[in-house]
């Protein structure tokens, strides 16, 4: 028996700072992915306002305090009404008012939060508006347990083997990847996965917001690093991807990384300076 999962990606192309407009558009194409056959959907980074900091500056956060409560209720009753576990990346406010966190809040297929994560490594100017996180989940769905890393964290190897760790069979990256660093996506989604032998997700915003080209190219890697589907480049794309989680076990026997592994020798990694 095979314990397939079909995957609904979503290549979304936002209008910057319209976020009525985003989370209206966004219901539409998780109905679409749901239609499909999609078990989990996923959204990439900061869907809901666009992600060109140099243009919103302040606004990311002022927006995401604003529509954060209508975007929240918007997809969980998305994940509720379409009976899909969904992964949907927007700014986050937590117990701190005023506070906000570039995230990505999961829901359960009945509309219920599952819980968040953080974006732990934040890029350029994202550390001027958002609190970075500090914890990596893993959520136990129905359909695998998987992990999250939003963008920039795809770029630290121990955030990928923090969430192995713990269990995870897939991680998810929802990205707003630019155009001048398409050859490190290229690289870093294989690379992930065979280094810690599962399937990696990597769902990257389509768009152009002035000086800000996001190419797409969203694509899905299996345990040994193969690519096993791409969505097309500079181009808005809804696609299902069905993979097959037997194939974690099936790979973790025929690669010796994990076994292997000798923590008592990796002590630099978690030193403190």
């Amino acid at each position: 028996m095979t314990r397939n999962v079909n995957i609904g990606i979503i290549q979304f192309e936002s209008i910057l700072g319209d976020v009525e407009a985003n989370v209206s558009k966004a219901v539409d194409l998780i109905r679409d992915a749901a239609n499909k056959g999609a078990n989990i959907v996923v959204l990439p980074e900061l869907f809901a306002t666009g992600y060109n900091l140099e243009i919103l500056q302040e606004r990311i956060a002022e927006l995401s305090i604003k529509y954060f409560n209508y975007t929240y209720d918007r997809m969980a009753e998305a994940a509720k009404e379409n009976k899909v576990y969904l992964i949907a990346s927007f700014g986050e406010i937590r117990e701190v008012p005023g506070i906000v966190y570039n995230s990505s809040i999961v829901f359960d297929d009945e509309g219920n939060k599952m819980g968040s994560f953080a974006k732990s490594h934040l890029w350029f100017r994202d550390r001027l508006y958002f609190k970075e996180g500090d914890e990596y989940p893993v959520f136990d769905s129905k359909y695998g347990k998987f992990g999250i890393a939003i963008c920039y964290d795809m770029g630290f190897p121990e955030s990928f083997r923090s969430l192995m760790l713990k269990g995870a069979e897939m991680i998810f990256v929802p990205a707003a990847w630019r155009i001048e660093d398409e050859d490190m996506w290229d690289l870093n989604i294989p690379q992930r996965s065979l280094e810690n032998i599962l399937f990696t997700i990597g769902v990257n915003r389509y768009g152009i917001e002035e000086n800000l080209h996001m190419f797409g190219r969203s694509m899905v890697a299996n345990p040994r690093g193969k690519i096993i589907h791409e969505l097309p480049k500079d181009k808005e794309a809804v696609e299902v991807v069905k993979i097959d989680l037997d194939e974690v076990n099936k790979y973790r026997t025929q690669i010796s990384y994990l076994r292997d592994r000798k923590p008592h020798i990796y002590e630099k990694i978690t030193e403190i300076k």
